[in-house]
């Protein structure tokens, strides 16, 4: 199962910013990882106003060399949600 939410971080911003979005606001706010053949990252973004999403993203294995995956995505959520396993 996914670990507790926490704080994004660097890291977590930089997951986001190889991917292309189309809002104004694209800020990771809190994450969750969950360690399979590589991590699912579940991210909460706000995307502007009072409006976020919640992301699933794949990473592979480092050897595997392959870019991140969207897998995932919930949208009309609020800051409150919380961040769960989709």
């Amino acid at each position: 199962s996914p670990s507790a939410a926490q704080p994004a971080t660097a890291e977590t911003q930089n997951i986001l910013e190889e991917k292309e979005h189309k809002f104004p606001v694209f800020k990771a706010v809190s994450f969750r990882s969950q360690v399979v053949v590589g991590t699912n990252y579940f991210i909460k973004v706000h995307v502007g106003d009072e409006e976020f999403v919640h992301l699933r993203v794949f990473q592979s294995l480092p050897h595997e060399n392959k870019p991140l995956t969207l897998s995932n995505f919930q949208t009309n959520k609020a800051k409150q949600d919380e961040l769960s396993y989709f």
